[in-house]
């Protein structure tokens, strides 16, 4: 018995070595340089996609409704941070186009929508960019296709919604049409995972679904890691945005704590830091921004209420505490100006920095919105200076720009320093010696004229 299974273990290791070789061949294998791919949704997720694809020697075509963005990008102009117009001219110069028609997707092997999905009026997942994206790849499709959704959304999205409209063509999802769900997971102005670098999550409608997508983001990603199915991978991208929203809120919440009892917030986090294990950091804020982590987790918690009738705890929570902090850092500018003796109401209030995270120029969600809204709401006269935006208005309120630090500094009777650009830290020894009292809600700045949040 005991040589009966010390065979059967060498077996397996001979098949698992087998395995092994198998997968590096294919890995080593040439790229499919007649792979044709067309990216549905050219912003923030789609055109680093169809950059990456493109340098790998897919055939690439970008397909978007608006006009301005395709044109743009046929003459070379980006519209995205993280790309420039040089990186534009390389992608065109890959045999890249872009069109707002849709007849481009009957020539193609592979379709990716990376269309946004926000949340409606309601505070409801508004999906009707995705159902516009598969009616018209429905309208196109053809035996052999592949079609991977990357939008974020709720579980089930990709069985429920999608499959039945590419099964309306009288297609068989799984035997002569392919589905499958792969997350994005971009990082606006992340100077270190792009693409590339950053491992992919894969879920197929079926086994032969998940083999299609896989091999088409192998062409191009240094590692694709295969889900179960659609809704663990559609899950798995909630569950990665509701942790930060979560823990974003606890900090949020004990930073308020903390000023009511005199404790240096921005210390106790350093000072957890400090521990190597079982703690990992997140900083208090004017609140949270971007398309993931304001929108992403209520589409989960849509998901529970809808189908299980209860309610997502953790997420309205947190929710609640996010929303909670413009109304808070409002509240503590009218503390800031009454001990000048003054109302907030006439005052000078200028903010610093109004897109949702520091050096990039993507306004999405901003909690300077919400924050500007509260302030102007007070009757305060509201200015703002950042680099990256020319132009900003607040719920249709155009609000004058500053023409720089200095200015900024000079006429305002109380700074919010809301997001910590690196114009802003290079300029550091004069906001920190600025007369004009500077609320840091960064924790980047310190000095005798800087309340931290």
């Amino acid at each position: 018995m005991y040589h009966a299974r010390e065979e059967l273990q060498l077996g397996r290791i001979e098949v698992a070595a087998f395995e092994r070789g198998i997968r590096s061949v294919i890995r080593d294998l040439p790229k499919d340089k007649g792979l044709k791919a067309v990216i549905v949704g050219l912003g923030y997720v789609g055109l680093p996609l169809a950059v990456a694809a493109a340098e790998s020697g897919i055939s690439v075509v970008g397909l978007d409704r608006n006009e301005t963005i395709v044109n743009g990008l046929n003459s070379g102009v980006s519209h995205i941070d993280d790309l420039s117009s040089s990186d534009i001219a390389e992608l065109l110069g890959n045999g890249f186009t872009a069109t707002t028609n849709p007849e481009c997707i009957a020539e193609t092997d592979v379709v990716v929508i990376c269309v946004p999905t926000p949340l409606d009026s309601s505070g409801q997942p508004d999906l009707k960019a995705v159902m516009g994206a598969s009616r018209d790849i429905a309208n196109y499709a053809h035996d052999g296709l592949t079609v991977v959704l990357e939008s974020t959304t709720y579980p089930g999205t990709t069985e429920e919604i999608l499959k039945p409209l590419l099964e309306e063509t009288g297609r068989i999802v799984g035997k002569n049409i392919y589905l499958a769900f792969s997350p994005e997971r971009i990082d606006p102005g992340n100077p270190t995972y792009g693409i590339k670098n950053t491992p992919k999550i894969v879920g197929g409608v079926t086994d032969i679904c998940g083999d299609k997508a896989v091999a088409f983001y192998e062409q191009f990603i240094e590692t694709v890691v295969r889900a179960k199915g659609t809704r663990e991978a559609e899950t798995a991208k909630l569950l990665e945005n509701t942790y930060r929203h979560i823990n974003i809120a606890l900090v949020n919440e004990m930073a308020q704590f903390a000023h009511a009892m005199d404790i240096d917030i921005w210390n106790v986090v350093e000072l957890a830091k400090t521990k190597p294990f079982g703690f990992q950091s997140f900083s208090p804020s004017a609140g949270v921004g971007g398309h993931c982590i304001p929108i992403d987790p209520n589409y989960l918690a849509y998901k529970v209420r809808a189908e299980l009738e209860r309610p997502f705890r953790f997420v309205e929570l947190a929710e609640e505490i996010n929303h909670s902090m413009p109304p808070y850092v409002a509240r503590r500018v009218q503390d800031l100006l009454n001990t000048q003796s003054k109302a907030v109401k006439g005052s000078k209030v200028l903010l610093l920095g109004v897109t949702y995270k520091a050096n990039i120029s993507d306004k999405r969600e901003s909690p300077a919105v919400p924050l500007g809204q509260r302030l102007l709401d007070m009757g305060a006269e509201l200015a703002y200076f950042d680099p990256h935006v020319p132009t900003w208005a607040v719920n249709g309120v155009d609000v004058p720009r500053t023409a720089g630090i200095s200015q900024a500094l000079k006429e305002s009777d109380v700074v919010i320093l809301v997001q910590p650009h690196k114009e802003f830290i290079e300029a550091a020894s004069e906001i920190t010696s600025s007369s004009t009292v500077v609320l840091d809600t960064t924790g980047k700045f310190t000095g005798a004229n800087i309340e931290r949040l």
